[in-house]
């Protein structure tokens, strides 16, 4: 008996809350909403049982600050941190241990080596470039200049059919507006 009225005590008491600002549009008076209660909470995950590989805590004053920070274990095992606060200018979040991932990527040897001769050879084209000579530019093949010579082929035979059918489309125009009798509906205009 006493066991079954503390289960009903339970799960009555969440129902006994303040539902007031739920049914605001219902009621006649308006109750500003209650100042901001001071809070604390803090808890430890993990997916294996003793592994904790995730924290959280927060905590909130009666001003409607909020800081806190919570931590996580990323892929490659590494300890990541997040901290931040929340107040009257927004929420600010600053990272610990994130350094590797914003750091850039140092260059292998070959990569060094190949920058250091892309390097070379840009200042040799720029210098060259700006003597006004042209720097050792590559000539083309015997198949890259026939193709050439057949585009340019191309090129002019269809420069040399649209002339034509241009000649042929204006010559036309010319024909209709000299043949064609002006088509005047309007009752009023004198011939």
């Amino acid at each position: 008996m006493m066991k079954n009225l503390i289960i009903a005590i339970v799960l009555i008491s969440p129902c006994l809350g303040d539902v007031s600002h739920l049914l605001s549009e219902y009621s006649t008076t308006t109750t500003p909403p209650p100042p901001p209660r001071p809070y604390n909470f803090q808890y430890h995950a993990g997916r294996y049982p003793g592994k904790i590989d995730r924290v959280h805590q927060e905590s909130g004053d009666a001003a409607g600050h909020v800081q806190g920070s919570y931590s996580f274990i990323d892929p490659s095992h590494k300890v990541r941190t997040v901290q931040y606060t929340a107040d009257e200018t927004g929420f600010h979040a600053s990272l610990i241990n994130y350094e590797d991932t914003i750091a850039q990527p140092v260059d292998s040897e070959a990569v060094r080596l190949a920058k250091e001769k892309h390097y070379r050879l840009y200042q040799k084209i720029a210098q060259a470039n700006a003597q006004g000579a042209s720097a050792n530019l590559p000539r083309d093949s015997v198949s890259v200049g026939r193709a050439r010579d057949r585009h340019m082929q191309l090129y002019q035979k269809i420069a040399e059919e649209h002339a034509a059918i241009s000649a042929q489309r204006e010559a036309e125009r010319l024909t209709y507006e000299a043949t064609s009798v002006v088509n005047d509906v309007n009752p009023d205009h004198a011939y």
